[in-house]
């Protein structure tokens, strides 16, 4: 998944999501808290990958992996693409109206668009970085 998309949450906690993620997230995907201040969008396998690691690890271990599913809400988007935000994983995010969504290789995240601009401004040195960490 690539791009950036600005988009708005509404009042009923909806947001559109849009319809080249929506192509590449499937009909059913999950929605989660994500590691920065940001929700994540995992598509069903990426989520089913989530859950052969859970599965393999001894109870002991498991356990810090339950913030994860505790917080997740599987989704279909309805007929006009949208999906509910939960006041709980909007307040983790810090989501009111303006969001931006963004692809990340394998999920989408969402960002309240302040706190995207602070995260997201891009300079000359970390795109250098970033193709050094990819071996060009």
């Amino acid at each position: 998944m690539t791009g950036t998309y600005e988009h708005t949450i509404d009042a009923k906690g909806r947001l559109f999501i849009p319809a080249k993620l929506r192509e590449e997230l499937g009909d059913t995907f999950y929605l989660a808290m994500g590691v920065d201040a940001c929700l994540a969008i995992y598509p069903q396998a990426t989520w089913d990958r989530f859950l052969e690691i859970y599965r393999a690890q001894p109870m002991s271990q498991s356990k810090v992996m339950r913030p994860l599913f505790a917080n997740a809400v599987k989704c279909e988007p309805d007929s006009q693409g949208r999906i509910v935000v939960s006041p709980k994983l909007r307040k983790y995010a810090s989501l009111e109206k303006n969001v931006v969504i963004i692809g990340v290789i394998d999920r989408a995240e969402i960002w309240s668009a302040e706190n995207w601009a602070e995260e997201g401004e891009v300079t000359p040195e970390m795109m250098s970085a970033c193709m050094e960490a990819l071996g060009f």
